[in-house]
């Protein structure tokens, strides 16, 4: 007979007091571990699709096996550099001014002392993140399409000129921009809202008696006490670098801006649902993939470095 260690054995009996005593708050987490089992860990055997030429006719298992082939077209191809490219400098922009944002708003509002008037101006930042993506993009046709839009039809009463704000590749990227800090910038102030509920209120009084005036409670108060919370959310962002959003660029995206507007994430639509390479652009996703892991834990060593808590 074997003979259970007493460390094993006490360390079993804790676990099983453990879910005896908080067997609802277990009962709770199992619908979301659901979730992340089923739509997140188990299509991870799809990435095997990537070392495969996968034919339906074959199937998964009888495919052929060809490695690192896939990858290597992938670099190889000649529109890799125009993809990086397009891809990076969207997210560069996408941090520059879409993150900040929600941090600005939160501080502004944070002053605001009317509660009334403050939650008004929540309610109404809030709102577009709850509209559909293919709205914006029609908002956007409306107001800025040459063919009667309302925001050209102003500029050509002033100027005799009308702008191509959908078809020009210059304007393709501000209007990305523009429509996630107005979608998503009210939604991404209510984790802010609640880190600057916990700050201490006697800081401020003690900050006012030493002669403090608003910006310097702000810069030596408020920022270093939602700091960790900036840091967090940088770098879960770093993970989505190379992520840009499908429906928005899609959307969006017509022949004449393409050689901007083209990304990752519509590239593997294209060859993968139109063109049906599905194992290639299982291989462009999977090279996503491993970039953002690998900025996720590369930003969160970083962090640690710098005496930030980080993720782990």
């Amino acid at each position: 007979m074997t003979v259970v260690p007493s460390t094993r054995r006490s360390k079993w009996n804790l676990i099983s007091k453990r879910l005896k005593r908080d067997k609802w708050l277990y009962l709770l987490i199992t619908p979301g571990l659901l979730y992340f089992l089923v739509f997140k860990y188990a299509p991870m055997w799809g990435i095997l699709l990537a070392f495969k030429n996968y034919q339906p006719f074959l199937g998964f298992m009888k495919s052929d096996w060809v490695g690192l082939d896939h990858f290597n077209m992938f670099f190889q191809n000649i529109e890799f550099g125009m993809l990086l490219r397009n891809t990076l400098v969207l997210s560069l922009y996408s941090l520059v001014f879409s993150f900040p944002a929600p941090i600005l708003l939160a501080l502004l509002l944070n002053e605001v002392r009317i509660s009334w008037y403050k939650r008004s101006i929540q309610t109404l930042v809030y709102v577009p993140h709850f509209i559909s993506m293919v709205i914006v993009a029609s908002l956007t046709y409306i107001l800025l399409t040459t063919e009667g839009g309302t925001i050209n039809e102003f500029i050509y009463q002033l100027t005799g000129e009308k702008i191509s704000f959908l078809t020009d590749p210059e304007w393709f990227r501000p209007l990305i921009i523009i429509q996630t800090i107005w979608k998503e910038c009210g939604w991404g102030t209510v984790i802010f809202l609640a880190a600057l509920a916990g700050v201490d209120v006697e800081q401020y009084e003690a900050a006012i008696m030493d002669g403090a005036n608003r910006w310097k409670q702000t810069w030596h108060i408020t920022l270093p006490s939602i700091r960790s919370t900036i840091v967090i959310l940088l770098i879960l962002r770093m993970g989505n670098v190379l992520d840009n959003g499908f429906e928005q660029i899609f959307l969006m995206m017509n022949a004449l801006n393409r050689e901007v507007a083209e990304v990752f994430d519509t590239y593997v639509y294209t060859v993968g649902i139109t063109q049906g390479a599905f194992s290639y652009s299982t291989a462009v996703g999977l090279f996503k993939a491993v970039i953002g892991v690998t900025l996720v834990l590369g930003s969160n060593w970083l962090a640690k470095k710098f005496g930030q808590a980080g993720l782990y």
